[in-house]
């Protein structure tokens, strides 16, 4: 059940579907995911190591290179997410964070 709490944080999603998509440095992913800052980039990364779903790999050439990619257990996890990512797509608006927000707003106004 662990998985299920560190894959269910906000911006752990996000980071996942970047790094399968071919990003593999701090600033690429940084640069995917909308709205993500580098404090809470660093966090997830760091949990989701944690729980064996990225690999951090640093190259001790100068400059450093650090360089993160999805583990086997990762690639699993993507491909059992799929279905959740069709179901997403299919009923959940794109701009429903848009929709909250201004939802919102319009409660304090």
């Amino acid at each position: 059940m662990a998985v299920f709490e560190t894959v269910g944080k906000r911006w752990s999603g996000g980071i996942l579907l970047a790094l399968a998509r071919g990003a593999e440095r701090f600033s690429d992913m940084l640069a995917a995911v909308r709205g993500l800052s580098s404090r809470m980039l660093a966090l997830r990364l760091r949990e989701l190591e944690e729980a064996g779903l990225v690999d951090r790999d640093v190259s001790r050439t100068m400059p450093v290179t650090v360089r993160y990619r999805l583990t086997p257990q990762g690639r699993e996890l993507l491909a059992a997410l799929q279905p959740v990512a069709r179901y997403a797509g299919k009923w959940i608006p794109a701009d429903a964070d848009a929709v909250e927000s201004s939802a919102g707003a319009q409660i304090r106004a």
